[in-house]
């Protein structure tokens, strides 16, 4: 499969599992993500092999909370913490990104 189609089929497999979380949360990830996806449409390989794989794991983490791998898990335990590692990793504009994320989440 070319990186275009690899590409595609993720984000299309995200968006599906979407259709699992509140409606709130549905409509501010697929924001999200959509979003993401357009920003990074012209990142360079190595930028680009780290989005897919970051993604992935977010789509396979989201499909073992919803259940599709066993149990789901309860709606307020949906998703997972950031390491303190993990945030270092992030540019100024990902951290204010993720910022407004918390604050939206808040409010729903």
């Amino acid at each position: 499969m070319d990186h275009a189609r690899k590409v595609k089929v993720l984000y299309k497999t995200i968006l599906r599992l979407h259709r699992g979380l509140p409606a709130a949360l549905q409509e501010m990830g697929d924001g999200y993500v959509k979003d993401e996806f357009k920003r990074h449409k012209n990142c360079s390989p190595l930028e680009s092999e780290h989005f897919i794989k970051e993604w992935a794991g977010y789509a396979l983490s989201l499909a073992e909370q919803l259940g599709l791998k066993g149990k789901p898990l309860p709606v307020g335990m949906i998703g997972e913490n950031l390491t303190e590692a993990q945030l270092e990793h992030f540019r100024d504009e990902q951290l204010s990104q993720l910022y407004e994320l918390l604050k939206e989440t808040k409010n729903h």
